[in-house]
């Protein structure tokens, strides 16, 4: 059988894009090539092709171009800072553009629709305020119009540009060459329907308010896109800066950039470690909880395996490096969240997918309509008054404020709830959701080591176990040691230590209140000479059985009790998943811990499917084979290694109290760090599409039953206007109710 031919991968970075037809656009013409396949993703505003090899990317450039949008290749990454505080041009653009149309004017709409601030003149004041909204701030609407003329498509921006240039040209016909212009003109609401000529009536409100609402729409839509990359500088921030590596005898400290395969390098206690490597010399507890889900620091010590980016909790070690840069699993789990992300199916707005034939329908029926009035013997007054009021009742006002109204008010009630949306894309998939894995580590759990039980042999009081136990742990820099130093420091005042001894790997020793205590492994007592009763060994075996930590504690030559150390469930956890069965939802327990530990937790909780000992990598695959079973997956997590995860998953939620990378790579965030919260989530996002969809169907309703009245002449452009504010009151209005939405926690806001 022949190869395949080979294939160059090439990615572009596409500007000028403004709606995910766009896209598909840019598409089709690259797939037109011979052997090219590409896909281009709206939200992340790349194009990622296989070419034939020795494809010259300026020829895909060239063909971006000649369909209207610039490409490029990337840019070589700059340094975190410099590309976290670069400002967007697009962005700072929009924005000056919406503060401009704001000022100018709601001035000019209040003066349209209010009799009593219409004073001599007032028609040419409104004319001062509204060109500058109509020319410069709808300035993208009217390129992106043009562009996609030249080119035979027709989009939202389309319709936003004829609606708010038709009302603009009847408004300056109507003032210099109609009835407009006199002073002392008025402007009055007048429901009538009948033929009409118009001359007397203005439409400045009409095109300097839809201007404004749909650039506010647009500017909310590109600020979370701004976003689109930081999940992975987050994730490359991660690594260490520099590393202290031993050359020549001596420690010399150099850019993380300059370490290579075979460099031997120091890492001290709480240092990150800065690559993949093999420990040479020193003996450590290593907690790589951000990379692998386990809970527990991992004793390491000669010949053991480390990855970058993990911390040293314990002792001094030297490493020597076995994968840097792009080889190490840091920069895998980068390329991983960068794979997800790209392969995410683009999410078309309905009203994207309508106006690509309702606009060409709306233009054909005002066209239609003028040579229907001509045709008929009447003036080309009155002829063009119905094909400027079929044109102004199409205007997509209510189209516009259809998304950005719900999502603003459905976002601004979930930050009070501890819940942030990222952007309408991610709306669709919360009402597809019938399965939900949930990350164990800070997500069921609280992601940190707690003492969670405590077992005196006969004739000792737990209280002095504790106390003498605490007090030599508090001297220890070991997370379980702290563990059981948090413990005990909450039932009392820990006393002074005197000859504090860390024994690496085994425990610590020393003198409290005249005892001499021993506290570790069960291996350490036996240095001494000393045995677990059969007691305390009995709930030693128990403890590790549930997967938990058991450290004997011991002093004046005999065995005194066992404290126990857990990764302990969150008291909301048992609650959350009650919540997610009631809204159909099937829970499943996915985390880097061994199976003992996940089963334990997962019946604590009341979930049945557990998927365990799964490392970075396999919960990407783990949650794609739920998607291949035809499940539609949500994904709840808040580590490192969750990041690629969350990315893959049909809606991905984070918890707020994770890291970043989790953050950025997730669709909903759940600030409060409460489980139940992304019960609620699901359901405002549910409530929030719903009420999207209810001002979509509303926002076309009124356009479809008002364009024959308009193209019969008994609709004039002010009646349309009035309907077309009308149909923007309702949606608002519409949106609003999402302000009512309540959690089902009884504590919450």
């Amino acid at each position: 059988m022949a190869s395949a031919p080979a294939a160059d991968r090439i990615e572009l970075e596409i500007g000028g894009m403004t709606c995910a037809s766009c896209a598909m656009r840019i598409e089709k013409k690259l797939n037109k090539l011979d052997g090219v396949t590409a896909s281009v993703n709206y939200a992340t505003e790349k194009a990622r092709i296989e070419a034939p090899e020795g494809t010259d990317p300026a020829e895909l450039i060239a063909v971006v171009e000649k369909t209207g949008y610039t490409a490029a290749l990337p840019a070589p990454p700059e340094p975190e800072a410099a590309e976290a505080d670069r400002p967007d041009p697009e962005l700072t653009s929009l924005r000056q553009r919406l503060i401009g149309a704001v000022v100018l004017s709601v001035p000019v709409i209040a003066m349209s629709m209010v009799p009593a601030f219409q004073f001599d003149y007032w028609q040419w004041a409104s004319l001062a305020l509204a060109w500058p909204v109509i020319v410069w701030s709808a300035w993208p609407f009217h390129k992106a119009a043009w562009t996609n003329l030249r080119h035979g498509a027709a989009t939202m921006d389309t319709l936003v540009s004829v609606g708010v240039l038709a009302a603009f040209a009847w408004s300056l016909y109507a003032l210099f060459f109609g009835t407009a212009g006199e002073v002392g003109m008025t402007h009055p609401f007048e429901f009538t329907v009948e033929p009409s000529e118009g001359a007397g009536n203005l439409y400045l409100e009409v095109a300097a308010g839809v201007t404004m609402f749909v650039l506010a729409g647009r500017y909310f839509e590109k600020r979370s896109k701004r976003q689109a990359g930081a999940a992975l500088r987050a994730l490359l921030e991660m690594g260490a800066k520099d590393v202290a590596v031993i050359r020549g005898g001596a420690e010399t400290r150099v850019p993380v950039a300059d370490l290579r395969v075979g460099d031997e390098f120091v890492v001290r206690p709480g240092e990150k470690i800065a690559a993949d490597g093999v420990i040479v010399s020193g003996t450590s507890a290593v907690d790589a909880s951000m990379l692998t889900g386990e809970s527990v620091p991992v004793e390491v010590a000669e010949g053991d395996a480390v990855t970058g980016a993990t911390v040293n909790a314990g002792g001094r070690l030297v490493v020597r490096a076995t994968a840097v840069g792009g080889d190490t699993q840091l920069a895998q789990m980068a390329r991983l969240v960068e794979q997800a992300q790209s392969g995410k199916a683009e999410v078309q707005r309905l009203a994207d997918k309508v106006s690509g034939i309702f606009v060409p329908v709306v233009i054909a029926i005002a066209v239609g309509t003028l040579g229907f009035w001509l045709g008929a013997g009447f003036g080309a007054t009155a002829a063009f008054t119905a094909a400027v009021a079929v044109l102004i009742i199409a205007c997509p006002c209510a189209l516009g404020l259809a998304t950005p109204t719900a999502l603003l008010v459905g976002t601004g009630r979930g930050a009070q709830m501890g819940i942030l949306i990222k952007g309408p894309e991610v709306l669709e998939s919360t009402r597809r959701v019938d399965t939900i894995v949930l990350d164990k580590t800070g997500t069921v759990t609280t992601g940190k080591m707690t003492l969670t039980g405590v077992v005196a042999a006969e004739g000792v009081a737990e209280d002095e176990l504790l106390r003498l136990a605490g007090a030599l742990e508090h001297a220890s820099e070991h997370p379980v040691a702290q563990a059981i130093a948090k413990g005990a420091a909450e039932a009392g005042v820990l006393p002074e230590v005197e000859d504090f001894q860390n024994v690496e790997g085994k425990g610590v020793q020393g003198i409290v209140e005249g005892h001499y205590v021993v506290v570790g492994r069960e291996s350490l007592l036996g240095d001494w000479k000393l045995e677990l009763g059969s007691e305390l060994a009995e709930a030693k075996s128990a403890a590790e059985r549930e997967g938990k930590t058991a450290v004997a504690v011991a002093w004046d030559g005999e065995a005194r009790g066992v404290l126990v150390v857990a990764d302990a469930v969150k008291p909301t956890s048992a609650e959350a998943v009650a919540q997610f069965k009631a809204l159909g939802l099937t829970p499943v327990l996915l985390t880097g811990d061994n199976r003992v530990v996940a089963e334990r937790i997962a019946a604590e909780v009341g979930i049945d499917e557990v998927i365990a000992e799964v490392m970075p990598e396999d919960k990407v695959a783990a949650v794609a084979r739920l998607q291949a079973e035809g499940k539609v997956v949500a994904m709840v997590g808040d580590g490192v290694n969750d990041a690629a995860a969350l990315a893959t998953a049909d809606l991905g939620l984070a918890m707020g109290t994770g890291t970043d990378v989790a953050i950025e790579a997730a669709d909903l965030t759940l600030v409060r760090g409460d489980l139940r919260a992304a019960a609620d989530a699901i359901r405002l996002s549910r409530r929030t599409l719903g009420t999207i969809k209810g001002n979509l169907f509303w926002a076309f309703a009124y356009n479809v039953a008002a364009i024959p009245l308009a193209a019969l002449g008994l609709l004039n452009p002010m009646l349309a206007g009035a309907a077309m504010a009308f149909s923007s009151v309702f949606v608002v209005g519409n949106s609003l109710r999402l302000r009512s939405f309540k959690s089902r926690v009884k504590d919450a806001a």
